[in-house]
């Protein structure tokens, strides 16, 4: 049986920015975690933040989708200003955050979790091009979402937000603690849903895995980016990425 091909969706000029940050704050209570962030992502590619724990990554992400309360700045998206906007209306833009801890609920079957967030925009996956990506979860449906492998729970949380029609996805840490066949599958499905016009903002601890799939990467240290470069200028900078990572 022919594999089912996934939705056109337009893809924006080449090297068009779609996010901007600069000069971004943000704060924990008293606690001052992010400390001017810049960066940018340009549609239709995959960049990732990386470095070590605490250095600011989730922060961030959860800054760019109006999750953290505190925060100062300037975080634009498809040229409009979205520092002051609320979490919902953030949504409503096209962005959508796929967190660490997945957010499976318990109480709900498969098929409840993946239809639980309502779509907030035009063109998300309908549900036969979801289970082309994710075949797991078609066998799974009737399934507590909890009972799922640790991998299954994974592409449940990542389905989740295709149903929306954000087209910008902002992925945290979606290979840790997963077997290295499934990772090997969430690496693809990465590629696929970029081939198909979606931007990705991607934190990993893995560099192994942002290697394959990223096309430039940002390291973030005490708050702040301390440099950058693409894909194509991996093998120049790996002594700098053994001193700030320890890979």
């Amino acid at each position: 049986m022919a594999e089912a091909k996934l939705a056109e969706r337009p893809v924006a000029a080449a090297g068009a920015e779609v996010l901007t940050v600069n000069d971004l704050q943000a704060w924990y209570g008293e606690s001052h975690i992010l400390h001017g962030i810049n960066f940018n992502v340009r549609a239709g590619e995959v960049v990732t933040l990386l470095g070590r724990n605490g250095a600011g990554k989730t922060t961030t992400l959860k800054s760019i989708m109006g999750v953290i309360g505190k925060r100062s700045g300037s975080i634009r998206f498809d040229n409009k200003e979205i520092i002051r906007a609320t979490s919902d209306r953030i949504a409503r833009l096209g962005i959508a955050f796929c967190p660490e801890e997945r957010g499976i609920f318990s109480s709900l079957d498969v098929r409840e979790n993946l239809l639980l967030p309502p779509v907030v925009r035009p063109g998300g996956l309908p549900l036969d091009q979801i289970f082309t990506l994710f075949p797991n979860l078609k066998e799974r449906l009737t399934s507590q979402g909890t009972k799922l492998s640790g991998g299954e729970q994974q592409m449940l949380a990542i389905a989740r937000i295709l149903r929306t029609g954000a087209r910008f996805l902002m992925l945290d840490e979606p290979t840790e603690g997963l077997a290295p066949v499934i990772i090997q599958q969430i690496g693809h499905t990465i590629a696929r849903l970029k081939s198909q016009g979606f931007t990705i903002l991607l934190v990993e601890q893995n560099f192994r895995f942002a290697s394959t799939v990223a096309d430039r990467y940002y390291i973030v240290e005490h708050g702040k980016v301390i440099d950058g470069f693409a894909n194509s200028e991996l093998s120049a900078n790996m002594d700098k990425l053994h001193t700030y990572l320890g890979v």
